[in-house]
């Protein structure tokens, strides 16, 4: 079984309200943030999942008791600050926040402990996820460059996901296969548009600065890949949507997950595609019937980004 270790600094307890048939409203309570939907996702691809995060206050033991009740490992770091979350009402069928709060920035002391337990469990996995906070100053960006580095240095194999200063620092540590997507590349000055050309060659500015292989979500259109060099669009025929939140992070623990177990780069990046465009199916984010991710997997198309 494939071992996969997810940094998630700052889970987030996550409360959704739904309206049910006979005008009945139902609620949800659920762990959340980038780095819980990630080890969910490759928990259901069948890896065995180590998630390193800093909970505090009643919100965080709330969140530790139900992180601890999925299908993972939970290594919680006690943070002495509160943990964050967030109020969604969907009754009208959109998403409106009702209220959040991302959660206190982590201290010092916090931060080492933290530190400690992730790298430790990442030297023992055969994949590290490097995933971001709610919201950047919840965690230094410095964090991120040294995990990579150090991990990168004892042979570990770092996948991330990340933007702005975060995504800075992870290259400048090293990352053997970064996830992003088109927006972020766009805000961060990296990409002109979201054109074949344009993302490319923001591709390959990441590959330079410290990504071994790269892949770029791009909405509704295909995404961009870079692998051993060579630029691939990755296509995949559209399902109706339901819920388009957490299909990158699906796309980037899909990814992990082969990669975990010996697969090669195409088939990673195939399957990080199937998972993504089978999360945006489903109420649940992070979620997705394995045997339905194999199947849409076969039907990733790879093809060589015709030449500008």
């Amino acid at each position: 079984m494939p071992t996969v270790m997810v940094f998630a600094p700052v889970p987030q307890l996550t409360v959704t309200i739904e309206q049910q048939p006979g005008d009945r409203p139902e609620l949800h309570v659920h762990p959340g943030g980038q780095g819980v939907w990630q080890a969910r996702m490759c928990a259901g691809l069948g890896a065995s999942v180590t998630l390193c995060a800093a909970v505090g206050g009643e919100i965080g033991a709330v969140a530790a008791a139900l992180m601890n009740s999925e299908n993972m490992t939970v290594r919680t770091v006690q943070r002495q600050s509160g943990t964050g979350w967030y109020v969604h009402d969907r009754r009208d069928g959109s998403r409106d926040t009702v209220a959040e709060f991302a959660g206190d920035p982590l201290g010092r002391h916090d931060l080492d402990e933290l530190y400690s337990t992730t790298l430790a469990e990442g030297l023992r996995a055969d994949i590290s996820i490097l995933s971001g906070p709610a919201a950047p100053e919840v965690v230094p960006a410095e964090v991120y460059r040294r995990l990579a580095a150090d991990l990168g240095t004892h042979g570990r194999t770092v996948v991330a996901d990340l933007s702005g200063d975060h995504l800075t620092s992870v290259l400048d540590g090293g990352v053997a296969f970064l996830k992003i997507s088109h927006e972020e590349l766009i805000d961060a000055g990296r990409a002109a548009d979201d054109s074949d050309e344009a993302l490319v060659a923001a591709a390959r500015g990441l590959h330079e600065d410290g990504a071994g292989s790269v892949l770029i979500s791009r909405a509704d259109r295909p995404g961009i890949a870079l692998l051993d060099g060579e630029a691939l669009l990755v296509d995949l025929p559209a399902l109706q949507v339901v819920e388009h939140r957490g299909a990158g992070d699906s796309m980037t623990a899909g990814a992990a997950t082969v990669l975990a177990r010996g697969g090669d780069l195409k088939e990673a990046v195939r399957t990080g595609a199937a998972a993504g465009a089978l999360n945006v199916t489903r109420h649940g984010l992070g979620t997705g019937r394995h045997d339905a991710i194999v199947e849409l997997a076969d039907r990733v198309r790879l093809t060589p980004v015709a030449a500008g």
